[in-house]
């Protein structure tokens, strides 16, 4: 693939096939640019805006992304990715849960007040978001030729779904009052999940698109980003009976999985999540304030890599002298916030002295 500003594509794909199987080839991968940052930057030219028309609007949204990369190079293992993003529920909202917006993110509203409420959750493909998305996606195709890669949207399905449903606190109450109901609930949240995948793949591989969404990092296959940020609430012995088994079958179809693990609480669950032999790889987040820097989960990240999974890792480039120092790059992607391309560069250089 031939992208403008994007030069040694299938040197840089060659890296992250490597970090894939947990080797390494000259160096560990690098990615300089943050996740769809043009979101943060098109709200700036607007006043009092409708959220919801503001990330309805298609040609508005992909218009931006186009002149959030123009003139720029993407350099190591950052490429220009739109992926169509109506917030971390909406696959929950595909069966009729509503959202609301904001400048950034959206949030569901729960649907779920009782056994009766059951029934509505069906899969609607005329869904009003899962068209919306269809629409972003096929904006974005039109344009994308020799210029961008087009991904596919952020999938939640198993329990972050049924939390979208059900509401977080309701739930926690139901997994002691009431876990049939939350068992049943976690059976429609997973039981669509691989067509609606299919559906959005199949799309985008007949426009001759890698499989990336909002981690960015593409395979030539099907590349999915497992997660349970709902899992921070439970216990072992609850996610060992009602998460792990989604986990299991979310990832059973796909080339490449990169589990999204989002701070201490779901680390409390590392042990069974490691335990998947599908999963390629673990995204760690250590959460802001008190959860940086990165030195501090240094044993976490070992853990990882010993358990020969493949990790993705943030971290200020103040501190990549300290974390190489104790780290194997073996396994290891860097996520690194950097604009300036000579800075860049000199992050490069360093990167390959480890």
């Amino acid at each position: 693939m031939e992208l403008k500003g994007k030069d040694n594509f299938d040197h840089a794909m060659s890296r992250i096939y490597a970090w894939y199987e947990n080797e390494m080839l000259d160096r560990p991968p690098v990615r300089f640019n943050s996740h769809n940052a043009f979101l943060y930057s098109r709200s700036q030219d607007l006043t009092n805006p409708d959220w919801k028309e503001f990330w309805f609007d298609c040609e508005m949204v992909v218009d931006h992304f186009i002149r959030s990369i123009e003139n720029r190079r993407f350099l190591a293992e950052t490429f220009p990715v739109f992926w169509p993003n109506l917030g971390p529920s909406v696959y929950a909202a595909f069966y009729g849960c509503s959202l609301e917006f904001n400048e950034t993110t959206s949030w569901s509203e729960p649907c779920v007040d009782s056994w009766d409420d059951m029934n509505k959750l069906k899969l609607d493909c005329e869904n009003e978001c899962l068209k919306k998305i269809e629409e972003l996606t096929r904006c974005a195709i039109e344009q994308c030729s020799g210029r961008f890669m087009v991904g596919y949207t952020d999938l939640h399905p198993g329990l972050d779904c049924v939390a979208a449903w059900r509401g977080s606190e309701r739930m926690c109450m139901d997994l002691y009052d009431d876990p049939a109901l939350i068992r049943q609930l976690a059976c429609s949240a997973t039981r669509d999940f691989q067509m609606v995948y299919d559906r959005f793949d199949a799309e985008l591989k007949a426009h001759n698109q890698l499989s990336v969404s909002w981690l960015e990092i593409p395979s030539s296959g099907k590349m999915h980003i497992p997660s349970c940020d709902f899992g921070a609430l439970i216990s072992k012995d609850q996610y060992a009976e009602f998460g792990l088994p989604i986990l299991r079958q979310e990832v059973q179809q796909m080339t490449h999985n990169i589990f999204h693990l989002d701070g201490p609480g779901v680390a409390n669950h590392l042990e069974s999540i490691l335990s998947v032999p599908e999963l390629n790889a673990i995204q760690w987040v250590q959460p802001p304030g008190d959860g940086q820097p990165i030195m501090q989960w240094v044993g976490l990240v070992k853990r990882i890599q010993a358990a020969k999974k493949s990790v993705v890792v943030c971290l200020a480039k103040e501190e990549l002298e300290q974390f190489t120092e104790q780290m194997d790059p073996k396994g290891l992607f860097l996520c690194i916030a950097a604009d300036d391309e000579n800075e860049q560069k000199d992050i490069i250089a360093r990167v390959e002295k480890w």
